[in-house]
């Protein structure tokens, strides 16, 4: 008859520190296939409609299938051959606005120095552009890797798209008879469906009318910043605002406070036409 072995709780301690960083370990290893994944699902979904549009004018499913991935691909490789050629025009041209930012921040230190408020630790020299600029040429520099993600990501489009029409049969088998489950679960799919559309095209107006209202006020990077809004507004709430907050910035770099109040006012108005009553799902 065999003992158990007794584990002591500073050993247990150990071998539970171990598996969580052999968990976390996987976790970071596959986060590149997750993103795929779900880039992937989003745009299959954003798809769907697409496909249907063209099985309902006659072409065969898997005709259907290629002509959209494809289409999609060249617009996915559009998105990204424009935001590299405007990250590439930031990081060359964001060393310019140095002398700039070097006023603007004396002249906020002066200001509080004025309420008696001292900031010893902060200085012109404590914000370099130069930095983000590296940072943007770093991200810039792997767009092979950037390429063959997309290439990934386009692939596994396509064959989610090839198998969707057999999701409901296969759902059916798993869910058995029960129809109020598979009507469930149709339903919320189509839901996610047009919510996704719906989400795409309120993005693509916020930011092409953002990108533009921008550049006709000269901001740098006007082009940047829309596509920022255009990819952020995916993120509930906090998207749109950090898509906002660097065109803010360069407006204040550029023109100070007035120019830094007008961008908040158009990000206000625009959230207030295009998010609420237009677009709103």
């Amino acid at each position: 008859m065999t003992v158990p072995v007794a584990i002591s709780s500073t050993t247990e301690r150990l071998l539970l520190v171990a598996l969580l960083l052999v968990i976390a370990l996987g976790i970071q290893m596959a986060s590149d296939v997750v993103i795929i994944l779900v880039v992937s699902f989003i745009l299959t979904l954003l798809a769907l409609p697409a496909v249907g549009f063209l099985q309902r004018r006659g072409l065969p499913h898997g005709i259907a299938v290629a002509v959209v991935s494809l289409v999609a691909f060249l617009l996915l490789l559009g998105l990204i051959v424009l935001l590299v050629f405007a990250l590439q025009m930031l990081a060359t041209d964001i060393g310019t606005f140095q002398a700039e930012l070097d006023q603007r921040i004396d002249a906020v230190l002066l200001a509080l120095n004025q309420f008696g408020i001292s900031l010893p630790a902060f200085s012109a020299s404590s914000f370099d552009l130069g930095a983000i600029a590296g940072t943007a040429l770093a991200w810039v520099s792997d767009l092979g890797g950037i390429l063959m993600a997309t290439f990934f990501v386009m692939i596994a489009t396509f064959f989610m798209l090839l198998e969707a029409p057999q999701l409901p049969v296969r759902a059916a088998r798993l869910l058995g008879p029960d129809t109020t489950a598979l009507d469930q679960a149709s339903r919320m799919s189509g839901f996610v469906i047009d919510f996704m559309v719906v989400r795409t095209e309120t993005n693509l107006v916020h930011g092409v009318v953002f990108g533009g209202v921008l550049l006709a006020m000269g901001v740098h990077a006007a082009v940047l910043w829309g596509l920022l809004t255009f990819l952020l507004g995916y993120i509930p709430y906090l998207g749109l605002i950090a898509a906002a907050l660097p065109a803010i910035f360069f407006a204040w770099i550029q023109y100070g406070l007035p120019g830094a109040l007008a961008v908040v006012v158009v990000v206000i108005v625009l959230n207030l036409i295009v998010e609420n009553p237009v677009f709103s799902y």
